[in-house]
């Protein structure tokens, strides 16, 4: 156990000797790394913002039906009889809730500020309507219903409120697929950046590992000092990576705060908790011994 460690220890103190002997090279290299890592964390960090709001939204479906401005209200409240009839065809149980003009104009103006604009109309310009709440029901079955529901007599407008939230669920998806991409992409980049720093980190100590050699030291024993080499780099451009995204955030919140307010809300960004930065540190780590590792074998091996 002793020999292990002061082999370890030896491997340590020499990374950091390597790394005395060229600094602005690292330093450029970590850069470029942390460059790569910062555009995937950026969009995991939007997305882990997002998700929050999104996962509080329903995805139940409802469809607003309007009736007719002029239709009576006799014929309108009549209109739930063939709207439920066509439900029952459908195989689609609903809630089906029928709201007055009248009732709709009161709760308008008890939740706006528009009690002055609406008292100079003169009279009630909010038509009759229903609303169709359904807990689960079949996409398609859906667009079939509201299609048969327009063509109803005394209907004017119908609205199937929930097929945005829909849209912004698969938008989330393809975010999340595509930062997938991304992120594979911009690792191989970590892996061919951090591949050919090391290749040139080897060959410059060319002389130093054939001396090494000559005095009975093993692979293992060479590649070592580059593996913590690798790792360092890998762990120092995660953290720039991840400081750089939290620094962007403050000039991003100050924007987004102005936009939130036009919509009565609080809406910011917060960066990455501590056990997703651990874990982006863990995986930048892995992405720089996976660089040295195909690096040094494969430019020791052509030494050999």
């Amino acid at each position: 156990m002793t020999i292990w460690f002061r082999q370890h220890l030896f491997a340590m103190k020499s990374a950091f000797g390597h790394l005395r002997a060229s600094p602005g090279n690292f330093l450029f290299n970590v850069l470029v790394v942390a460059i790569a890592l910062a555009l995937p964390i950026a969009g995991l960090t939007l997305i882990e913002n997002i998700r929050p709001v999104s996962s509080q939204l329903s995805i139940e479906p409802e469809i607003s039906i309007f009736v007719s401005p002029e239709t009576a209200r006799a014929n309108a409240t009549a209109l739930s009889i063939p709207i439920k009839k066509l439900l029952k065809e459908k195989g689609i149980t609903a809630n089906l809730s029928f709201i007055p003009k009248d009732k709709a104009l009161a709760s308008l103006e008890q939740s706006s500020n528009l009690t002055e604009v609406l008292s100079t109309l003169g009279g009630n310009p909010l038509p009759d309507a229903y609303i169709l709440s359904m807990s689960n029901a079949d996409a398609g079955k859906i667009d079939d219903l509201v299609e048969n529901i327009r063509q109803m007599p005394d209907v004017d407008i119908v609205q199937l409120d929930s097929a945005w939230v829909k849209r912004l669920a698969a938008l989330m998806q393809i975010m999340q697929l595509g930062l997938m991409l991304l992120a594979a992409t911009l690792a191989v980049v970590v892996i061919v950046v951090v591949f050919n720093a090391t290749r040139l980190q080897v060959i410059s100590h060319q002389a130093e590992i054939s001396v090494t050699r000559l005095l009975g030291a093993t692979n293992s024993f060479i590649h070592k000092p580059y593996y913590y080499t690798g790792a360092l780099l890998g762990l120092l451009a995660g953290g720039m990576a991840l400081g750089m995204i939290a620094a962007s955030l403050h000039p991003l919140n100050k924007a987004i705060a102005e936009f939130a307010k036009l919509y009565a809300s609080e809406f910011h960004l917060l960066p990455l908790g501590i056990v997703q930065s651990l874990i982006l540190l863990a995986v930048s780590m892995v992405l720089g011994l996976i660089g040295v590792f195909l690096s040094v074998r494969r430019q020791l091996a052509r030494a050999s």
